[in-house]
């Protein structure tokens, strides 16, 4: 194996998902079972009128996608999926989860105007 520019990009993916996952989970454990809704739906940092409503539906993105990026490192390290199947699945989860959290967002706060500073 030669150390290349795609090998690098390769273990830097796989590295990152590491931290993605145990955050997404964390996320969703705090929704779940501490009752924090500090995370859910943020525009500009600012929370809106009613994060309870939006709650489970935070939760859900959370967790669904950290399950899939806990399996895809699970199928990697038993050598259960090849390098371009893998990434691909890693891809589009975390592209999911970034739209699916920013249209959510969006959402809870139509109609709303934040704060001026």
């Amino acid at each position: 194996m030669v150390f290349d520019v795609n090998v690098a990009m390769t273990w830097i993916l796989f590295l990152a998902l590491f931290p993605i996952g145990f955050v997404w989970l964390r996320r969703a454990w705090r929704i779940v079972m501490q009752r924090d809704f500090s995370e859910v739906a943020l525009k500009h940092g600012v929370s809106p009128p009613n994060p309870e409503k939006f709650a489970p539906y935070e939760m859900a993105i959370n967790l669904v996608t950290g399950i899939v990026v806990v399996g895809v490192i699970v199928s990697v390290l038993t050598g259960a999926l090849e390098y371009s199947t893998w990434s691909a699945i890693a891809g589009i989860t975390i592209w999911t989860k970034f739209l699916a959290s920013f249209a959510l967002s969006r959402h809870a706060h139509f109609g709303f105007t934040s704060p001026k500073a």
